[in-house]
């Protein structure tokens, strides 16, 4: 019979084995300051403008945000951090966060450079997942055309063809290396047209197992449907289904579109609704032996999860469910997880320091607005500090 693990997302003494007292001061530091959000808005202006100036602010981030947030400024120093987290059970996923200047040679080089990340992780047994977003790799407004079924010239066409051949390189690669691999989920007025790229390449490559996996954004009240729909089409075509939901990364960005634009609002009425149909779709996932990978930092779905597997006979180290955090972030979650045998991911984002900025904002404005996110992570170093005595 199987025996479910105890977990206790309060367990700090395994949330934080990781950091040195020094870490954990730097870590209260670095929330302490994301708990205020003009601080925040303030710290990044000014990070941008000394970049502008070429002033040498590198160090400094390196040894805070940067470093906290990031595993590194290339591959070589990411794989020193995912060995870190490797030895508490905790695996990763090698992000490469640069955004390309959006000609097609940024999207050949990015698409060199993830290819070489599924390489190097191929050679660890801690790094079993690539990931990649389709407009890192292609013209998202050729995208935005053929969903808005526009005709394409003829050198559109010849741009689209090169992205589904990017496209279609790093998950072949993953399939051909024994990794799985991600695709995330972008924006609504050209999603479409990445799930559809992400079911061909299913239908290549998930005919034995589960490599390729698509992103499902539930703060879209139509993504749970979209999901199920998709699922029955893989059963019909008779090839693995692999999903991963998240809440959602573009809300504000969606809801002023649909506003300028007149078409009817794809965001969820309130986060009441997002979770609950995120819930659902792991529920769903688990009931139909749909390959999961579970993007949350939310305490209650990681239980939820939890409990699904434990009903349904899914063994806490199976193939078929992995948990996923984002580095630095919701360790409570992640190390309380590994610790009694559960499969979790961690993604490990990387670049130069200066290129990376776009992503450090975006994760800087995200904790200082979600609500009690940086809250929650610093009442818990907080607790920890006092728990070592450190005061």
């Amino acid at each position: 019979m199987l025996v479910k693990p105890t977990i206790s997302f309060d367990n700090l003494e395994v949330a934080f084995a990781s950091k040195s007292n020094g870490e954990l001061r730097k870590m209260y530091l670095i929330f302490a300051t994301l708990n205020s959000n003009w601080v925040v808005n303030l710290g990044i202006k000014l990070a941008n403008l000394f970049f502008q100036l070429h002033l040498p602010v590198k160090g400094i981030l390196k040894k805070t945000m940067f470093g906290h947030f990031c595993g590194g400024e290339n591959i070589a120093e990411c794989v020193l951090a995912c060995r870190q987290l490797a030895n508490y059970g905790v695996h990763s996923i090698l992000d490469f966060s640069v955004e390309g200047k959006g000609d097609e040679a940024s999207f050949e080089a990015t698409t060199a450079e993830i290819h070489q990340t599924l390489v190097d992780s191929a050679k660890t047994d801690y790094m079993p997942f690539g990931v990649f977003k389709v407009t890192g790799l292609g013209n998202y407004r050729i995208l935005e055309k053929i969903q808005a079924e526009q005709s394409l010239s003829a050198s559109e066409q010849e741009a689209f063809a090169r992205l589904e051949g990017r496209v279609d390189r790093l998950c072949k690669a993953a399939h051909d290396l024994g990794l799985k691999i991600l695709i995330d989920a972008e924006e609504s007025w050209f999603q479409n047209v990445i799930d559809n790229l992400a079911y061909s390449a299913m239908a290549r490559y998930n005919t034995d197992r589960c490599v390729v996996y698509n992103t499902y954004q539930m703060y879209r009240h139509d993504s749970l449907d979209r999901l199920k729909k998709a699922h029955q089409e893989a059963q019909y075509q008779g090839y693995v289904f692999g999903v991963k939901p998240v809440r959602g990364a573009y809300m504000e960005k969606e809801r002023a579109r649909a506003q300028v634009e007149g078409y009817l609002d794809p965001i969820q009425h309130n986060k009441a609704a997002t979770d609950r149909d995120y819930n659902a779709a792991i529920q769903y996932s688990i009931e139909n032996s749909i390959h999961l990978v579970c993007a949350t930092h939310n305490e209650k779905s990681s239980r939820v999860l939890t409990e699904l597997m434990d009903l349904h006979g899914v063994t806490p180290d199976s193939d078929e469910v992995f948990f996923s955090q984002l580095f630095g972030m919701s360790d409570s979650i992640s190390f309380n997880l590994a610790k009694v045998g559960y499969r979790v991911v961690k993604y490990v984002p990387y670049g130069p320091i200066e290129k990376v900025m776009p992503y450090l904002s975006r994760r800087a404005s995200e904790n200082s607005s979600i609500s009690g996110q940086s809250s929650r992570e610093f009442e818990l170093i907080r607790k920890e500090m006092k728990r070592r005595k450190l005061g």
